[in-house]
């Protein structure tokens, strides 16, 4: 559309592509679904050491942890619905753009780039399998996450910009006077991330798979993190991807680390995905 000027370490000869960074490679594949496991890119890359005996490195997160954290709870109230529910605070970040790598792996997998923390918690998810939710701290009530079921006639204004009759034991991430989330399928409206957000918290949960299927079939709604949930998530990585995101948003938005929280009041046992 134009002249593009580029800086000078751009040596003649070098194809536009590479330059740019524009001459990755995109595979394509398919998976059955019974393979949950396999929604990600360690999944992925899990399976292709074990067929060709190579070593499988996953990133270790190096992040430093407040001594003390901030005053935070979280109330599960229907356990065999969410079994564990995993959470990090951080202050002081700076929403904006995107890096253009990061952008650049998102357009890649599908995903539409939206800012520099909601991107993040999607890299994470296409990383590991880990479906996350950015919260605005600020606009949390009470200092506290409940996870409980909807009761009749509850509504919620979902990302989307919808307005949704929520249907009866729908999972509910809400905070002490109202429904902040749809468990496993899409956060609120009231909630979400945007320019003037200044503190988030992170979620890491494990959800039911029949419980994040019924919900997302009666709603009529489908996304990336239902698509994981009704296929079975790890509930052993839950703080693992709140490392990870914590890192990444460090260096893509700043911020400071106010702690870590881990709610896992009925373990699971025996083969888990």
């Amino acid at each position: 559309t134009g002249i593009a000027v580029l800086s000078s370490e751009a040596i003649p000869g070098t194809p536009i592509a590479e330059f740019l960074g524009y001459d990755d490679v995109i595979l394509g594949i398919g998976i059955t679904p019974n393979r949950g496991d396999a929604l990600s890119h360690i999944g992925t890359a899990r399976d292709i050491a074990a067929a060709t005996g190579s070593v499988l490195r996953i990133p270790e997160p190096g992040i430093s942890m407040p001594g003390t954290p901030e005053n935070f709870t979280i109330d599960i109230r229907d356990s065999d619905l969410c079994p564990r529910y995993s959470a990090a605070i951080m202050r002081n970040v700076t929403i904006g753009d995107s890096p253009d790598w990061l952008r650049r792996a998102l357009t890649a997998a599908g995903v539409r780039p939206i800012n520099n923390v909601v991107d993040v918690t999607n890299f994470v998810m296409l990383e590991i399998g880990q479906p996350m939710h950015a919260f605005d701290l600020e606009q949390l009530r009470g200092g506290t996450v409940v996870v409980r079921t909807a009761v009749e006639g509850e509504r919620i204004v979902t990302l989307d910009g919808e307005e949704r009759l929520l249907p009866e034991r729908a999972l509910l991430i809400c905070d002490e006077e109202r429904p902040l989330a749809v468990a496993g399928v899409m956060g609120g409206e009231d909630s979400a991330v945007s320019s003037g957000t200044r503190s988030i918290l992170l979620e890491s949960a494990h959800f039911n798979p029949s419980s994040v299927r019924r919900t997302a079939k009666r709603l009529q709604l489908s996304t990336d993190s239902s698509f994981r949930f009704e296929r079975g998530t790890d509930p052993n990585i839950t703080v693992w991807a709140l490392r990870r995101a914590m890192q990444l948003i460090g260096e893509t938005a700043g911020g400071e680390i106010r702690g870590v929280f881990d709610a896992y009041p009925a373990p699971l046992t025996g083969k888990l995905v």
